[in-house]
């Protein structure tokens, strides 16, 4: 995995805009960065931040307010759809470079293991210095396996994208009736209580002490991308099948399978997340897994309408397109502000705008951290060809 799979890679000959890119992607791409930043947002604003999670500090949604309906509603549109988006795109940068690799006769995957260790080793850094929810580490794992399976049929390779996708379905299923089950033989139906210590660490902790947090939890805090391996690579080869139809192209057939993708994911994958969340957080996992990924095609195909329309792009598109083209660097760095905003280690946030700041200080914190995103990715890019990371990344992988 690599700069070009996260952000920019040249596409295979006569499906390219101008520059030999698919446009479309360099937007999907930075939509998903933003949009995942939505999620996380909620993350890092959650007392616990990230071990609030596990607990149900972030909060359930809740309608009983104004405030509580805006921030629920945001929450919704965002949890699980814009990071199943992303992971497409994953496997859509993945076959672009397979399909590179092939035109020019070289061998498969050859160098491509190494990209995707250095991304591991990407992650692993993220996952400690700054942000326990990672997705890099999952990713360079899933990008190991696609990769082998590149090499074989496309019979072999829909067997095995089918297979685990309804192997994901069951298992989220059989897990969310023992959620519901377990839930109903407790006496209180109270949730987990957020340890006051944890409270502390993350109001008034230092960097190391959440450094340290994260080693020593580092089994809890990793176990997402391990329960939803089988979606990951699901979702990985979904992107490669998707990419070589054509569904990112200009021309007929990528608008006919995008307007293909909005109806029937939106369709089906936004009634599921809205009953589910209104349902109560017993369904969590039925809005974030499975309603989730298929509002995210539902996103790929209303984005992709959205371009369709536009013939001049504005200051929105230029600015989505260069999140794209830097989306490591933006990743990163859209991670490392909400940590310096929102914990006490920096301007503390979190603890100083609880109470009625809440939840417009983090949509204002989000609206920030994407302007600033789109801002410095255009100005990086009149500069320099790559991102700052991306350009790391390429210089350790050429060493």
């Amino acid at each position: 995995m690599t700069t070009q799979t996260l952000s920019s890679a040249p596409p295979a000959a006569g499906t390219a805009g101008a520059g030999g890119r698919l446009p479309l992607l360099d937007v999907l791409r930075g939509a998903a960065i933003l949009g995942t930043l939505m999620t996380n947002v909620w993350i890092f604003a959650a007392p616990g931040s990230e071990w609030g999670v596990l607990t149900g500090a972030t909060g359930s949604p809740s309608f009983d307010s104004f405030p509580q309906a805006v921030e629920s509603v945001l929450r919704l549109l965002a949890n699980g759809k814009f990071l199943a988006l992303l992971t497409v795109l994953f496997g859509v940068g993945l076959a672009i470079q397979y399909a590179s690799a092939e035109r020019r006769g070289q061998p498969w995957p050859g160098r491509y293991n190494r990209r995707a260790l250095f991304l591991f080793f990407e992650g692993t850094v993220h996952f400690v210095l700054i942000f326990a929810w990672d997705v890099l580490m999952g990713y360079a794992v899933t990008a190991l396996l696609v990769a082998r399976l590149l090499t074989r049929s496309v019979t072999a390779q829909n067997r095995v994208m089918w297979w685990l996708g309804g192997l994901h379905v069951t298992v989220m299923l059989a897990a969310t009736a023992f959620v519901l089950a377990d839930s109903g033989t407790d006496g209180d139906g109270g949730g987990a209580v957020l340890d006051d210590g944890v409270r502390e660490l993350y109001a008034h902790g230092s960097w190391g002490e959440q450094i340290v947090f994260r080693l020593e939890n580092a089994l809890a805090l990793r176990m997402e991308p391990v329960l939803t391996f089988p979606l990951l690579v699901f979702l990985f080869l979904l992107g490669v099948r998707l990419f070589r139809a054509g569904a990112f192209g200009p021309d007929a057939t990528g608008r006919r399978i995008r307007a293909r993708l909005l109806v029937w994911g939106l369709g089906l994958g936004l009634p599921i997340s809205v009953l589910s969340s209104v349902a109560g957080p017993e369904l969590f996992l039925l809005d974030r897994y499975i309603g989730g990924p298929l509002t995210a095609l539902g996103y790929l195909g209303l984005i992709g309408a959205i371009v369709d329309r536009i013939r001049r792009p504005g200051p929105l598109m230029n600015g989505l397109t260069s999140v794209g083209r830097t989306a490591l660097s933006g990743y990163v760095l859209q991670n490392v502000l909400c940590m310096l905003a929102a914990y006490g280690l920096g301007l503390g946030l979190t603890e100083r705008l609880g109470g009625d700041w809440h939840p417009w200080w983090v949509i204002a914190l989000w609206t920030a951290v994407c302007a600033t995103l789109m801002l410095g990715s255009s100005w990086w890019l009149r500069r320099f060809s790559h991102g700052p990371l991306e350009q790391v990344q390429r210089w350790a992988l050429r060493r």
